[in-house]
C-alpha cells in the first residue's frame, strides 16, 4: 500500500549536535557547552560537530537531492538569547536564513524550541529547578516565534523531558550531569518538583505560540519514554502492556507522567500536590499531535514478559539497543488510543558501525533493513486507521551524540569530522526511493 498523499516523509537534528560554532557571532554558553568536560567519551565536544552553522546550503541541498519533504531543526536558546534579557539578533538571522533555505529547496521547515542545550545564565539562577525558568523559556518563544511565524507553523516546544531530566537531573548521564544516586529516596519528590516547572514552561510556551504566531501554528511535543510491546495478541496481553507503559511508577520515565497532565484531566499525585488549579490550566494547553521519538520497545526488564527471551547475538544496534521493528506499530497505537491525537514518529533510526569503503561509498544495509522493517509496522497502524501524520528520520547526518560522542553514527549522511566533507550513504538513496514513490519497495 501506499502511505497517505499528504505523510509528512523527513529527518531531523539538533543545533547542538550538528551547528557547531559554539562561541560565534554572539552566541552565548549553554550546559552542554560549558559541563561536559569530563563527560564526553574521549573529552569530545560539539565546539565544531558538522559544522552545520558555516555549511547549512551545503546540507539542505543534500537534503534537497534526497526528495525530503520536512526538516525538524533546534533552535539554540543560548545562541538566540546568550544573556538574560539580550537578544542576539545574528543568532536570528542564522534561523531565518535556514528557514528561507529550506523553503526555497521546497523543504517544509519544523522546528524544535528545546531540545537540551539550556544556557548558562538559566542553569545559574537554577535550571529546571527554578521557578522562574517556564518564564524565561516563555520569553525566549516569544522571540523566535515573532522572528520566524512567518515562514514556520509546525513547532515542537520540547523535546524528550524524560531524557533532560530524567538523565540530566537524576542520573547524571547528560548536562547538567546531576546524580541523585545516593540519596534515591528523594528522586520522586525531586523528579514531581522538577516536572512541574518543565509542564509549566512546556504550557507558556504553548500559549506564547498560540498568541505571537503570524501564521496559524501547528503544535505539538517530541516525546519518548517506555514503550511496552504485549506479549501476545489477547486482549489481556495488550491491557497489560497498556497498564505498564502508561503507569506513573516509573516517573519520568514514563509517557503519562508527561502526556496527561498537558493532554487530560489525570495528573500524578507527586505533580497535582505541587500545582495550583491555575498552574494546572496553564499546563493543560490543546496540542494538534503528539511526537514520539521511537528507538525499541522496552519490554525487557519492565514485567510484562518479553517478547522473546533475550539470546545471544540478538539483533542490535552498534549503541547495543535491541532491535524491535514493531515499535512504531505499537507506539502509534497505545498514543491514539489513549489520547486521540494524529501521532508523528519524530525521531527513529539507528546507529551503524559506518565508514567510507574501497569504492568511496557508504553501505549501510543494516540501516536500510531497520527502517523498512519499522516502516512497515508503521504502515500497519496507519492501515488500522491511526492518524499518522508523518516519519522523521534520526538523523539526517551523523553528529555529536551527546555522552557518547561521536562513535555512534545514526545518520543518512556520513560525516568525516576531520574534513567535513559529506556523503550519502545507501540508506539516503534507499529513502529517496521511498519518498518519490510513497511506498515501502517490494
Amino acid at each position: 500500500m501506499s502511505f497517505p498523499k499528504d505523510f509528512i516523509w523527513g529527518a531531523a537534528s539538533a543545533a547542538y549536535q550538528v551547528e557547531g560554532a559554539y562561541n560565534e557571532d554572539g552566541k552565548g554558553m549553554g550546559i552542554w557547552d560549558a559541563l561536559s568536560d569530563g563527560h564526553v567519551k574521549r573529552g569530545e565536544t560539539g565546539n565544531v560537530a558538522c559544522d552545520h552553522y558555516h555549511r547549512y546550503k551545503e546540507d539542505i541541498a543534500l537534503m534537497k537531492e534526497m526528495g525530503l519533504k520536512a526538516y525538524r531543526f533546534s533552535v539554540s536558546w543560548p545562541r538566540i538569547m546568550p544573556r538574560e534579557g539580550e537578544v542576539n539578533e545574528a543568532g536570528i538571522r542564522f534561523y531565518q536564513d535556514v528557514t528561507a533555505e529550506l523553503i526555497r529547496s521546497g523543504i517544509k521547515p519544523m522546528c524544535t524550541l528545546f531540545h537540551w542545550n539550556l544556557p548558562m545564565w538559566v542553569y545559574e539562577k537554577g535550571g529546571w529547578e527554578c521557578e522562574k525558568t517556564a518564564d524565561y523559556f516563555a520569553d525566549y518563544v516569544k522571540v523566535v516565534v515573532e522572528a520566524l511565524s512567518d515562514q514556520i507553523s509546525d513547532w515542537f516546544v520540547l523535546n524528550e523531558p524524560a531524557c533532560f531530566i530524567g538523565h540530566g537531573y537524576i542520573t547524571g548521564m547528560q548536562a547538567p550531569f546531576l546524580n541523585m544516586n545516593e540519596h534515591p529516596e528523594q528522586i520522586p519528590e525531586r523528579t514531581a518538583f522538577l516536572s512541574k516547572n518543565v509542564l509549566l514552561a512546556h504550557g507558556k510556551a504553548v500559549e506564547a505560540i498560540r498568541k505571537y504566531a503570524k501564521t496559524p501554528p501547528v503544535v505539538g511535543i517530541a516525546m519518548n519514554g517506555i514503550l511496552i510491546e504485549p506479549v501476545g495478541d489477547s486482549p489481556e496481553a495488550l491491557d497489560q502492556a497498556r497498564e505498564i507503559m502508561f503507569s506513573y511508577d516509573r516517573l519520568y520515565a514514563g509517557l503519562s507522567w508527561w502526556l496527561d497532565p498537558i493532554l487530560t484531566d489525570r495528573i500524578p499525585e507527586g505533580i497535582r500536590r505541587l500545582l495550583t488549579e491555575e498552574e494546572a490550566e496553564i499546563i493543560r494547553q490543546p496540542l494538534d499531535f503528539i511526537g514520539y521519538n521511537c528507538y525499541n520497545t522496552d519490554n525487557y526488564g519492565y514485567g510484562a514478559g518479553k517478547v522473546e527471551d533475550e539470546y545471544p547475538g540478538m539483533p542490535r544496534n552498534s549503541m547495543g539497543w535491541p532491535i524491535t521493528p514493531g515499535g512504531l506499530y505499537w507506539a502509534s497505537r497505545f498514543l491514539y488510543e489513549r489520547y486521540g491525537l494524529p501521532v508523528m514518529i519524530t525521531e527513529n533510526g539507528m546507529p551503524n558501525l559506518d565508514f567510507v569503503m574501497s569504492d568511496g561509498r557508504v553501505h549501510d544495509p543494516q540501516r536500510i533493513e531497520y527502517m523498512k522493517a519499522y516502516l512497515t509496522g508503521l504502515e500497519k497502524a496507519i492501515d488500522e486507521g491511526v492518524p499518522v501524520l508523518g516519519y522523521l528520520y534520526w538523523s539526517i547526518m551523523d553528529n555529536f551524540e551527546w555522552s557518547e560522542g561521536y562513535d555512534p553514527r545514526f545518520g543518512l549522511i556520513y560525516i568525516d569530522y576531520r574534513t567535513q566533507e559529506r556523503v550519502r550513504k545507501d540508506s539516503s538513496y534507499w529513502y529517496e526511493e521511498v519518498i518519490r514513490n510513497n511506498r515501502l519497495p517490494e
